[in-house]
This record gives C-alpha cells, sequence and structure tokens, in this order.
C-alpha cells in the first residue's frame, strides 16, 4: 500500500505561525481609530486613509514578493518583509500627523505582503502533496483567522496599561522574532534562474489572455472590500452604533461592559468563525467545483451583511452577524488560490495569485479609505455598508462563467 504524506509538516506549521502572528497585528488596526483619532483630534477619514494605504501597499507588495520569493528564495523573502513590516510599525509609533502615519502606512503594508499569503500560501502549496493540497491551504489561511482571534482583544488589552504608541512597539518585537523560526522552514527546492527567466513572462501573458483570469482577479475585490471595512471600521461601528449592553446579562458577566470591548471581541468572533468555515472551504475545495463555491459564499455574505443593516444594531445581533459573516470570512483564500494553482500550475502560483491579490487590496483599500470619507460627510457608515452588500452580489456572478480547469499551453516544471 502507499503511504499517505502527512499533512502536517515543518513549512506548515511554520507558514502558520508566521501568518498567525502577522494577520494578529494586520487585524488589531481598527482598535486604534478612536484613540489616535481623539489624542490629535483628527476626522475619522485622516487615520482611516493610513489604514486603506496600508491595505494598496499589500496589494501592490503581493506580486513583487511572490516573485522574489521566486527569485532568491522563500525564507529571505520572509524576512525582508518581516523587517520592513516591523520598521513600518516603529516609524508609526512615533508619528503625531497624518501625513506621517499615511506615509509609514506603505512600509506596514508591504510588510504584511512579505509575511502574509501570496507568500507562504505558495511555499505551503509547493511542499503539499496533491492530496494534502487544499486542506494545507485551508490551515493556513484558518491560522490568519486565528491571528484575528486574539489581534484585536490583544490590542485592547494592551492599551488598558499601555499607549498606543508602546502597543506598536511590541507589535514590532512580535513581527521581528518570526525570524528566528525560518530555520525551521525547509521549502521545496526552487526552480532554476534560467527556467524562471524562460518561462515566466509566458505564463503571466497566458494568464492576462485568459478570461477566467481576468474574472477571478474581478471576483477578489468585494472581498478585499468587505473584509478591510469590517476589520478598520467595525469596532468604532459597534462602540458608537450598537445598543447598551445590559448589566446582569451573559455579556456583562463575563466581563464585556462597554460597546468598545464589544467591537473587539466581535473582531475576535470573526476569526474564530472562520477557523472552521476555512477548513470547511478547504474541505469541499478538494472535492466540488471550487468557482460554485465562492459564487455560494459571496451570495452568503451577501444575505447577512444585508440583513445586519437592515435592523436595529444590538449586541445579539452583532454576535450573531461576527459568527455569520466570520464563517465566511477567508473561506474565499484557500479556495481562490486553490483555483489559481489548478488552472496556472504551481511554479508562478506566488506571482499569479499575488496579481489576483491585488484587486482584493484594491477593494480593501475602497473599503477602509470610503468608510472614513462616508463617516466624516454623513456620520454613519451605512452608505458605505450597501455599497459592501452590492459588491459582494456582483463578485457571486462574476464567478459563475469561470472556465474551471487547466489552462493549455502552459510551460510548467
Amino acid at each position: 500500500m502507499q503511504e499517505r504524506t502527512p499533512i502536517f509538516t515543518p513549512v506548515l506549521i511554520v507558514g502558520c505561525v508566521i501568518i498567525m502572528a502577522s494577520f494578529a497585528v494586520r487585524a488589531s488596526f481598527g482598535v486604534f481609530q478612536i484613540p489616535i483619532a481623539e489624542e490629535f483630534s483628527w476626522l475619522r477619514a485622516e487615520f482611516s486613509l493610513a489604514i486603506a494605504i496600508q491595505n494598496l501597499a499589500w496589494g501592490i507588495g503581493q506580486p513583487i514578493f511572490g516573485a522574489v520569493a521566486e527569485k532568491i528564495g522563500d525564507r529571505r523573502a520572509i524576512i525582508i518583509g518581516a523587517v520592513v513590516y516591523a520598521a513600518g510599525l516603529l516609524l508609526s509609533a512615533n508619528s503625531t500627523t497624518p501625513l506621517e502615519h499615511q506615509a509609514y502606512a506603505w512600509l506596514v503594508g508591504f510588510g504584511i505582503a512579505g509575511t502574509g499569503f501570496g507568500v507562504i500560501l505558495a511555499v505551503v502549496g509547493r511542499a503539499a502533496s496533491d492530496d494534502n493540497r487544499s486542506m494545507s491551504l485551508a490551515i493556513v489561511t484558518a491560522a490568519g483567522s486565528a491571528g484575528q482571534v486574539f489581534g484585536a482583544p490583544a490590542a485592547e488589552w494592551l492599551l488598558t496599561f499601555l499607549t498606543w504608541q508602546a502597543t506598536f512597539v511590541v507589535f514590532a518585537a512580535v513581527i521581528l522574532s518570526l525570524i528566528l523560526l525560518l530555520p525551521a522552514m525547509c521549502a521545496p527546492a526552487m526552480a532554476s534562474r534560467a527556467e524562471l527567466e524562460e518561462s515566466l513572462g509566458q505564463i503571466l501573458v497566458k494568464a492576462f489572455r485568459d478570461p477566467s483570469y481576468t474574472l477571478i482577479f474581478l471576483g477578489f475585490f468585494s472581498c478585499g472590500y468587505q473584509l478591510a471595512f469590517i476589520t478598520a471600521h467595525f469596532p468604532a461601528f459597534v462602540t458608537e452604533m450598537c445598543g447598551p449592553i445590559l448589566a446582569g446579562g451573559v455579556l456583562h458577566n463575563i466581563g464585556i461592559t462597554t460597546t468598545s470591548a464589544l467591537g473587539a471581541v466581535a473582531i475576535s468572533l470573526i476569526g474564530l468563525a472562520n477557523i472552521a468555515g476555512t477548513l470547511a472551504a478547504g474541505w469541499a475545495g478538494k472535492r466540488y467545483s471550487k468557482k460554485y463555491l465562492l459564487a455560494g459564499i459571496y451570495v452568503g455574505r451577501t444575505v447577512i451583511a444585508a440583513l445586519f443593516i437592515m435592523f436595529p444594531i444590538t449586541p445579539a445581533t452583532v454576535i450573531l452577524f461576527s459568527v455569520g459573516m466570520g464563517a465566511l470570512w477567508l473561506a474565499t483564500v484557500p479556495l481562490t488560490s486553490g483555483l489559481v494553482a489548478h488552472i496556472y500550475g504551481l511554479r508562478y502560483m506566488g506571482t499569479l495569485y499575488g496579481i489576483v491579490f491585488f484587486s482584493h487590496q484594491l477593494g480593501s483599500f475602497m473599503g477602509v479609505w470610503l468608510g472614513g470619507r462616508m463617516y466624516d460627510a454623513y456620520g454613519n457608515y451605512e452608505a458605505v455598508w450597501w455599497i459592501g452588500v452590492a459588491v459582494g452580489a456582483f463578485s457571486a456572478i462574476v464567478h459563475l462563467p469561470i472556465r474551471e480547469k487547466r489552462l493549455e499551453g502552459l510551460v510548467t516544471a
């Protein structure tokens, strides 16, 4: 009998830890919206723009780091990403103007790209067997959700006895410590420089000419819009617009006594629910059509977001929304990355997925930036929320015509 390849390898485990830490820090930025705005008397749009730029830089950096990893090795790319990430956090900790925060957000965004999905999913995808690949990608994605579970509450807890500046310094130290884990990340051998130079351009041209690649690119926009808007603005949204937490209730009895604390816990609940949702997506992606699963996820998000905003915002509806949206949160990532690998092969998965991810981050930029702008203009988030509902429906539709089979004529190893 053929021996089964173990799914939990050093590459997978280290990849999960890196993603978890990187995403814990990234998911916490919404918690700083109100403290930073209040300290400097800024409009909500000022710090929102910094987070939006961070997301845009992440999108721009993702294909760049994917190509860097394919050229010089995954571990070197991750080291560069961690150093840039930590530098951005340290510089932001000493920033006192919106322009400074927005400038250093470029470093943070590029750092997230170097320690995020594009590089980690590519190396894990190459290291996994065909049978384990879909679930391996899902496990790494779920690790990002695990980071989100404790990232926002950890930031909220640190802010009870540290300034936001000191909290940024702590986060920078956490990111730098990831470098110590890299010796255990023994990735598969990379293709030679000659092979890379010979075929990367050819595969990019074929992908750009393929309508399915364009549809995948367009469809990922709404995922970024919805996730980044909620991550950046939902804690403030809940703090200001949710009904009161009643004394003697379940939430009050377990220590969640303010809507501010509920806002941080909501981000944590989204991440917790998404661990199960992402693993389920990985299991289903091996057995069913990825494009139809993606369309179904976007339909589910659209319905949940529409229902939430149509009813009064209460602690109960916040929890229900967080669990429902969380189950669909990053479930798109293993399916989208798996779809790219299935159609275009594994050798340049990092670059090809990185380009698709740029669309995700364009959506992230728009979601975060519009959230701040529309809040300042109208005093609430309702308009930008309904835009998110509309783009979610759009993504559900554009996934349906994707041609889900290997593109003919690819030059692959």
